[in-house]
C-alpha cells in the first residue's frame, strides 16, 4: 500500500462550492480480491480521509463492480474487471484474478472527468484550473507468459493517453509489480524510460520516511518495493 498527499501550490484541488484550497490525499492499495482487501480500504477511507483510491486485483466479474457503489456510497468509482473475455467465452473456471478501480471523493465529483478505462490500467483527470491525469496501473506479474511484450503494448498505451492531455500534472501509481532498481528485469527498463519521458518522480523520495517492503508474504517469508506513486507534480 503507499500513499501520500500531495500539496501542489498552485495545482491545488478546488473543491467546488467552497473558495478554499486543499491537498489532494492519495492512496494506492492492492486489494487480493475485493472482500479480502474491503476491510482495509474501508480502514483507510475512516482514518486517512483520501480523496482518491487506487485499487487495484478486486477479481470481480462485470457483474459484480456495483459493489464499490454500495459500499463506497460517498465515492464516484471508475473501472472494469479482467474478467470480462473469460466470462464471455463461457463458463468461469478457475480462481478470479486481476481488475482495476478509481475510487474519487464524492467532493470532488463535479471536477472530475473519467478519460480511459482498460482491465490492467484506467485514467481520470481531476481539477478545474490545472488539471491533474492520475493513472491507476496494475502490471503483469513475472512468470506471466509474454510479460515484457505485454508491459511494452500497456505502456505504450498509456503514453499514448498521457501525450493527449500534456498540458496537465501527472501522477501514475500502482502496483508495478517490479522493482524500478532492478537491473536484471526488462521491465524495471521499460518503467525506467517512462519515468524519464515525462521526468516523474517517486513520492517515496520527495516524502522521505522509513522504507518499508509494499509487498510481504511472510508464510513465503517473501518482500519486496514493487507498488509506486510517481509524479510530475515539482513543487510538492
Amino acid at each position: 500500500m503507499m500513499a501520500t498527499n500531495n500539496t501542489l501550490n498552485s495545482r491545488t484541488i478546488k473543491i467546488p462550492g467552497n473558495n478554499e484550497t486543499q491537498k489532494l490525499k492519495l492512496v494506492s492499495y492492492n486489494m487480493h480480491g475485493f472482500y479480502q482487501g474491503f476491510s482495509v480500504v474501508d480502514e483507510l477511507i475512516k482514518t486517512r480521509s483520501p480523496d482518491v483510491l487506487l485499487l487495484q486485483e478486486h477479481w470481480l466479474t462485470p457483474a459484480n463492480l456495483y459493489v464499490f457503489d454500495k459500499y463506497f456510497a460517498n465515492f464516484l468509482s471508475f473501472g472494469c474487471s479482467a474478467m470480462s473475455k473469460r466470462i464471455e467465452s463461457g463458463m468461469l473456471i478457475g480462481r478470479p484474478f486481476g481488475g482495476v478501480v478509481t475510487l474519487i471523493n464524492n467532493r470532488l465529483r463535479n471536477i472530475t472527468q473519467t478519460v480511459h478505462c482498460d482491465e490492467r490500467f484506467c485514467i481520470v483527470k481531476i481539477g478545474d484550473n490545472r488539471d491533474i491525469v492520475i493513472v491507476n496501473v496494475y502490471l503483469p506479474c513475472q512468470g506471466t507468459q509474454d510479460r515484457s511484450i505485454l508491459c511494452d503494448d500497456l505502456l505504450a498505451q498509456i503514453l499514448s493517453w498521457c501525450d493527449r492531455y500534456s498540458g496537465c500534472d501527472l501522477i501514475i501509481a500502482g502496483d508495478f509489480n517490479c522493482c524500478l532498481d532492478s537491473i536484471s528485469d526488462p521491465v524495471s527498463h521499460q518503467l525506467n524510460n517512462l519515468v524519464s519521458h515525462y521526468m516523474l518522480q517517486c513520492c517515496d523520495i520527495l516524502f522521505p520516511g522509513p522504507s518499508s517492503a509494499t509487498y510481504i508474504n511472510e508464510a513465503l517469508n517473501q518482500h519486496s518495493y514493487i507498488d509506486y506513486i510517481l509524479t510530475t507534480c515539482q513543487n510538492v
